[in-house]
C-alpha cells in the first residue's frame, strides 16, 4: 500500500478562485412552477464567478437576447446616450440569477462564438470608439443605476474572446474576430484605454485567446509598446493532461513578466478534458466529459493548480451544453463533474492551505485545514489511460483524528463510504474522494 503524508504544521496561503465557470443557473426569476431547475445545486457548489461568454446561443441560461453587445446594443447607428438605444432585460435577468446563487458576472463584452456560415457580429465594429462607449454605458448600467440599472459591482470587465481562432488561415474563416491581427490591437487599445479611464478602479482586461501563445506573446509586445493598461490576461486551453495546464501557465506566467503585465492577473476562462478535436477523439471526449474520467480530470487539474501561476480557473462550462461535464443536458441533475466543482467551494472555509510531503503516481491532491486545526481533503486517480488497475492508498496526516470519507465513482455520487480514524482507499481509475476531518 503506497501511502500519501501531509505535515499539517507546515501551511501556506489560502485558496485560489479555482471552481468558477461559464454559465450560472438554468432557472427563470420570472416563473414560478419550474419543472426543471439546477439552482440549489449550483448554488450549493459556491462558485465565486460566472463568466457569460455564449450565453446568447442557450436559452435557459442567458438566452439570445443577452450578453453580447449586439444584443444589448442591437442598432450600431442608435444614439450611445440614449437609454431607448439598449435593450438589457435579458441580461439584467441571467446576471440577478447568478447573484441569487451567490455568484458574481465575469462579463464579456463582445460576442457568441459564430459557427455559422456567414459571420455577423463577429465582424469588428465600424467605429471602435463607438464601441468603447457602448461598453461604458453597459458598466454604467449595471454598476451606476443607469438607464434604470443597478448598483453590482461587478469587478471583471474583459474586452472579446479568442481573437486568434483561426487567425492567419486561408481556409477557415474565423468565428471570433473577422479582421486582422493588427486590427485587433488598434480595437482593443482604444477599448481598453477608454474604459480603464472611465473606471479606473476596475479590472479591465483580455483578451481570452484560444491557445495560440504565439499570437498572445505578439498581443502582449504589442500592448507593452502602445502602453495599453491590463488588469489581467485571460486564456484558453483544452488538453486531456492536467500537467500541460500548468505548463501553459508558466508559459503565459514568462510572457506576462517579459512585457511588463507582471502585476496583471493570469486568468484560465476556458478550460476542459479534450483528447482531440478530430473526429476519431471528439467523441470520446464528449463522453468522457460526461462521466467520472471529467470528475477526475477536474480534480487533478485545480490540484496542479493551485500551486501554479495563474490566479483563477474558470470551467467551461455549465451552460446546457456538450462540454458541460456539471449537470445533465435534459433532467438537470448533477453530473459526476458537480461534485469536483462542489467539494472545491468547502475549501474556502480554510484557513491554510496544506500540501503533500510526498508524490504518488497519478494521485492529485489538495489540502487545508482550518481555524481549529481540522483538515479537509479531496483527491483523485486520474490517468489519460482508462486501463490501470486499482490503487490501494493510505493518507496520512501526521496527527490523529476522525474522518468522514466521502466517494465518487462509477456507482458512488458522494457517498460516505467510512468513518475512520486511518484513512486507507481502495481507488478505482479517475475515483474522488473526499475527506472531513470531525
Amino acid at each position: 500500500m503506497e501511502i500519501l503524508r501531509f505535515d499539517t504544521s507546515k501551511t501556506y496561503g489560502s485558496f485560489k478562485i479555482l471552481n468558477a465557470t461559464n454559465g450560472g443557473p438554468w432557472c427563470k426569476r420570472h416563473i414560478n412552477d419550474q419543472p426543471r431547475s439546477n439552482f440549489a445545486e449550483y448554488k450549493a457548489a459556491r462558485i465565486p464567478y460566472s463568466r457569460n461568454h455564449d450565453s446568447a446561443v442557450i436559452g435557459v441560461y442567458g438566452g439570445p437576447y443577452s450578453h453580447d453587445i449586439s444584443r444589448i446594443f442591437p442598432r450600431f447607428d442608435a444614439d450611445v446616450n440614449d437609454p431607448d438605444s439598449y435593450d438589457f432585460a435579458c441580461t439584467d435577468e441571467s446576471i440577478l440569477i447568478s447573484l441569487d446563487a451567490g455568484t458574481e458576472t465575469f462579463f464579456r463584452l463582445g460576442q457568441t462564438i459564430e459557427h455559422h456560415i456567414k459571420k455577423h457580429a463577429t465582424i469588428p465594429p465600424s467605429d471602435f470608439n463607438k464601441w468603447a462607449q457602448i461598453c461604458e454605458h453597459i458598466i454604467m448600467h449595471y454598476n451606476e443605476g443607469w438607464a434604470n440599472g443597478m448598483h453590482l459591482g461587478i469587478r471583471y470587465w474583459e474586452i472579446w474572446n479568442e481573437p486568434d481562432l483561426y487567425a492567419g488561415s486561408k481556409e477557415k474563416a474565423s468565428p471570433t474576430w473577422g479582421g486582422t491581427e493588427e486590427l485587433f490591437w488598434d480595437f482593443y487599445e482604444t477599448a481598453a484605454k477608454h474604459l480603464k479611464e472611465k473606471f479606473p478602479n476596475l479590472k479591465i482586461g483580455g483578451p481570452a485567446i484560444c491557445g495560440d501563445v504565439e499570437w498572445g506573446e505578439r498581443f502582449l509586445a504589442e500592448m507593452q509598446r502602445r502602453e495599453v493598461p491590463m488588469d489581467f490576461f485571460s486564456w484558453h486551453i483544452y488538453t486531456q493532461f492536467p500537467e500541460k495546464v500548468a505548463q501553459r501557465a508558466e508559459k503565459v506566467d514568462a510572457l506576462m513578466k517579459k512585457y511588463g503585465y507582471e502585476n496583471a492577473e493570469s486568468i484560465l476562462n476556458e478550460w476542459n478534458y479534450v483528447r482531440g478535436w478530430d473526429v476519431e477523439n471528439f467523441p470520446y471526449s464528449i463522453m468522457a466529459i460526461h462521466g467520472l474520467k471529467n470528475a477526475s480530470f477536474i480534480t487533478a487539474t485545480m490540484a496542479l493548480a493551485h500551486t501554479a501561476p495563474v490566479d483563477m480557473l474558470m470551467y467551461y462550462d455549465t451552460r446546457p451544453s456538450a462540454f458541460c461535464g456539471i449537470f445533465d443536458f435534459y433532467s438537470y441533475k448533477p453530473l459526476k463533474g458537480y461534485y469536483a466543482l462542489k467539494w472545491y467551494g468547502n475549501f474556502y472555509d480554510m484557513k491554510h492551505e496544506i500540501r503533500s510531503e510526498n508524490t504518488v503516481d497519478n494521485i492529485y491532491s489538495l489540502c487545508g485545514i482550518d481555524e481549529s486545526g481540522k483538515v479537509l481533503a479531496m483527491l483523485t486517480y486520474y490517468s489519460e489511460d482508462d486501463d490501470v488497475p486499482v490503487k490501494e492508498l493510505q493518507v496520512d496526516f501526521g496527527k490523529s483524528g476522525k474522518y468522514e470519507i466521502y466517494l465518487v465513482d462509477e456507482t458512488n455520487d458522494e457517498t460516505l463510504i467510512d468513518t475512520a480514524d486511518t484513512v486507507n482507499l481502495k481507488l478505482t481509475p479517475h475515483s474522488c474522494v473526499l475527506i472531513k476531518e470531525i
